[in-house]
């Protein structure tokens, strides 16, 4: 049993607690408050005059798939041999041991959301794991979390420049829905097979992931920066009636009305980088912000290696420096993430019952001078300064 005690515990989930006390108990948090009984026989970790906080989380990077110190031996993000690849798996390709899981801990992060790139329609599944761990099994907390696909410039680029479907905008949205027809097929060919085995069609692993999809049970995860490719993902999820997350949403703010009417989340970033490219020309940090305000639920992301990992709480930071509410910027690397991600039941904010993933800081986490003293993660602690 492990207490984490006298420290000012931002529960994201209420009111902050003042002197407060986390009780840790296998993995778990046991109890949280300024009155908890610590039992004679707990490991105690004394945080008199810090603030206690659940570990932040990035809801988009690409930690462990692609790795910075290495380029052809490391950068497994995009398969770009071919445009629709659903059956890839992130977890076949992450490595434990990329120094991008340290950098996390340095920064706080102690979940992560990681997997393909945009250079396919369709990419491949991406997964939420924990950032401390040897085997990538053992740190994943759910797989599948979303099925990766991209709009815009990326595919059209790779494919284009080899006179390949899709050269344009069009072709990409029409393989995705050529895609999801066939999906559509396959899932009613299965249903016909559960009364009648002979009907049952062979087993086609690009088509199962997308039954997943089709049933709700995971959702589009859509790169898009520019507003008419956030729209063309909204369109089509809207068609075959599917679950979606924008993912970077650079120009969300120009259409933030109309993603709160939907109800649709963004995971927005990076912002803390130049115009790389023509979609990125209205790239703000206000962005963010105006999503929030106009009632997006928002989370914030790195896309590691883009901006490292251990970034995320600054990239939070300029976002409130831009107009941003400060409790908003917070809740988009906490409890917001874990909600857009579909894990606020076990991570995104301290209370009893959730995983013990907290850390431990010297000041207010978005002040810039602030740094993270301890990472717990799983009750187990996983750096100390």
């Amino acid at each position: 049993m492990l207490a984490v005690r006298n420290g000012r515990i931002i529960t994201m989930a209420g009111a902050d607690i003042e002197k407060g006390t986390v009780l840790i108990e296998n993995g778990k948090i046991r109890e949280v408050g300024r009155d908890v009984q610590i039992p004679p026989d707990a490991e105690v970790i004394d945080a008199t005059g810090k603030i206690i906080m659940p570990g932040f989380i990035d809801a988009h990077c690409h930690v462990g798939i692609l790795e910075e110190t290495y380029r052809v031996e490391g950068n497994d993000i995009n398969e770009m041999t071919d445009p629709v690849t659903p059956h890839l798996r992130a977890i076949d390709a992450i490595n434990p041991e990329d120094m991008g899981f340290a950098d996390a801990l340095e920064g706080g992060v102690t979940t992560v959301v990681t997997g393909p790139g945009s250079g396919n329609v369709i990419g491949g599944e991406n997964l939420a794991m924990k950032t401390a761990g040897r085997i990538v099994d053992e740190m994943v907390i759910k797989n599948p979390i979303g099925l990766k696909v991209a709009f815009g410039e990326n595919p059209k680029r790779v494919y284009g420049s080899g006179n390949k479907t899709p050269m344009t905008r069009m072709a990409t949205a029409a393989l995705l829905r050529e895609t999801l027809v066939k999906a559509c097929n396959y899932m009613k060919k299965l249903e016909k097979g559960l009364h009648d085995p002979e009907k049952l069609p062979e087993r086609d692993l690009r088509m199962e992931i997308l039954v997943r999809v089709l049933k709700g049970e995971i959702p589009l995860r859509a790169h898009a920066h520019r507003a008419d490719d956030i729209m063309t993902a909204v369109r089509i999820a809207g068609e075959f009636g599917v679950k979606l997350v924008i993912e970077h949403c650079t120009e969300g703010f120009k259409i933030a009305d109309e993603l709160a009417r939907k109800n649709i989340p963004a995971i927005v970033g990076p912002t803390l980088t130049n115009r790389a490219k023509v979609e990125l020309q209205h790239r703000t940090h206000e962005n963010a912000g105006i999503l929030s305000r106009a009632g997006v639920k928002v989370a914030i992301m790195t896309d590691h290696p883009v901006i490292p990992v251990n970034y995320l709480s600054l990239s939070s930071a300029l976002a409130v420096k831009a107009g941003m509410d400060e409790t908003e910027a917070l809740k988009a690397i906490t409890i917001n993430a874990a909600q857009i991600i579909g894990l606020a039941d076990r991570i995104g904010s301290i209370e009893t019952g959730k995983d013990a993933d907290l850390i431990i800081l010297d000041g207010h986490p978005l002040e810039i001078k602030t740094r993270v003293e301890q990472v717990i993660i799983d009750g187990i602690p996983a750096f100390s300064r």
